[in-house]
């Protein structure tokens, strides 16, 4: 088993005990052992996501391996599951310590609100980690409109980084929430964020009341049936962004979905807005390196 051998420890180490972040990005490709896991760290609590079944003596030797080696390197381990993607459903089980599901987890000392075990994803995506970080460096004194906000993590970064006004849209009404729990978790002034569970295509006129913006952050997600189909909708985003930005606005265009490629943005981008400029492309960090990074995440600063 090389699993534990292949996690860049030095890189764990370097980050505060408290920070999240993802130990082993088996998803990559990058190990050929290991492309059916992912280790995710959530202080205090190690998730072991598998995409495909494996003996249950085989995970047992793992989770001890993993506690042996954050407890040598000085991390206090209170609980260890594993979440089976292989499963209907998903379903979370414990390996090690106390049954943790709700928690509150860091990054770049923001915080943010962790459940565990009863949906797929837990509350953030790690692999947006740089994108964030490029949101909170340059939203001073910018309007901010964040689609598909899902728990809100790009506005918490934006009014973290002095944004004058944030708008969150997002049809699921619970995630908003959990958004505006993660701004209170933050000390942040309530009256600078707004949230709208809302259809993005019904909602055009709505979202242009509250404009124009500085800044951009369109993130959908790659899979979610009746809600967005990224192929055919993804121009239709793009053909508005002039529209709701200031000039000389930004945006943020994220892509995750293994089918598409930056190719697909640059050419959709050359259709629908060809006076846009792409600025530079935000890398994941480092831990998700992918092996073909066209089916990783893809983020492409743009200005009009």
């Amino acid at each position: 088993m090389n699993i534990v051998e292949n996690i860049n420890w030095s890189k764990v180490v370097s980050l505060p005990e408290n920070e999240m972040q993802r130990l082993l990005h088996g998803r990559g490709f990058c190990f050929s052992d290991c492309t059916y896991i992912n280790i995710d760290w959530l202080s205090p609590v190690l998730l072991i996501i598998l995409y495909k079944e494996v003996e249950e003596s085989w995970l047992d030797n793992l989770s001890t391996q993993l506690l042996s080696k954050m407890t040598e390197l000085g991390f206090t381990v209170k609980s260890i599951l594993v979440q089976h993607r292989c499963r209907d459903f998903a379903p979370t089980a414990l390996l090690f310590g106390e049954e943790i599901c709700d928690l509150v987890a860091t990054e770049n000392s923001l915080n943010y609100k962790i459940n565990l075990g009863s949906k797929q994803n837990y509350g953030i995506f790690l692999d947006m980690k740089n994108g964030r970080q490029w949101v909170q460096k340059n939203s001073q004194k910018r309007r901010v409109l964040n689609l598909f906000s899902y728990t809100c993590a790009f506005s918490n970064a934006a009014i973290a980084g002095g944004a004058d006004q944030v708008i969150n849209l997002d049809m699921s009404k619970a995630a908003l929430a959990v958004g505006r729990d993660n701004h209170r978790l933050n000390g942040h002034d309530l009256s600078k964020v707004k949230y709208l569970g809302h259809d993005l295509f019904k909602s055009w006129g709505k979202i242009k009341r509250f404009g124009p913006y500085d800044i951009i952050i369109a993130d959908p997600p790659s899979l979610q049936k009746g809600s967005v189909n990224i192929k055919r909708d993804y121009p239709k985003i793009i053909r508005r962004l002039p529209e709701l930005l200031n000039e000389g606005g930004m945006a943020l265009l994220c892509l995750n979905s293994p089918d598409l490629d930056f190719q697909f943005l640059i050419e959709t981008l050359h259709i629908e807005c060809p006076h846009a400029q792409i600025i530079k492309r935000i890398t994941p960090p480092d831990e998700f390196s992918n092996i073909d990074p066209d089916r990783g995440l893809k983020c492409v600063l743009v200005q009009f």
